[in-house]
């Protein structure tokens, strides 16, 4: 088990960091008039992408198989562990966010600021710092 759950989070470390950077090539890319550099931004954007996508399913398979093969969080007292599966609900709707915006600057449809983007950024801090507080404190 302590296998699974040192992977567990080194995967989750690894999906948060394309979260945290992934954001600002968005501000890079709102900020850049020049077509082939903006072209570039795009397909780094493109890769980092798809590369947390997938860091994101292993994260989320070794936490599953934590969760249902070993009922680390099942049963009474784990009240903690509803709340972290929300967050997690939101982790995964903000990096479907991310996809969405992605498409849309390959697009050529980005109608945000630089500004915005900035702010976007700032939300995956808050996600993880709910997340280990949950993980580490267990409230309830």
């Amino acid at each position: 088990m302590l296998w699974v759950k040192a992977f567990h989070i080194v995967f989750i470390a690894s999906w948060f960091a394309g979260l945290f950077y992934l954001p600002r090539l968005y501000v890079n890319l709102a900020q850049q008039p020049d077509p082939a550099v903006q072209s570039c931004l795009i397909g780094m954007a493109r890769r980092l992408y798809r590369f947390t996508t997938m860091l994101a399913i292993i994260a989320i398979a070794l936490g599953l198989w934590l969760y249902v093969g070993y009922g680390i969080g099942v049963g009474p007292g784990n009240g903690w562990m509803h709340a972290k599966l929300f967050f997690v609900l939101l982790i995964i709707g903000y990096h479907h966010a991310c996809g969405m915006l992605l498409r849309k600057f390959e697009q050529g449809r980005n109608a945000r600021s630089h500004r915005f983007y900035r702010w976007f950024n700032e939300i995956p801090v808050l996600l993880l710092v709910a997340v280990v507080l949950l993980v580490v404190l267990k409230p309830f």
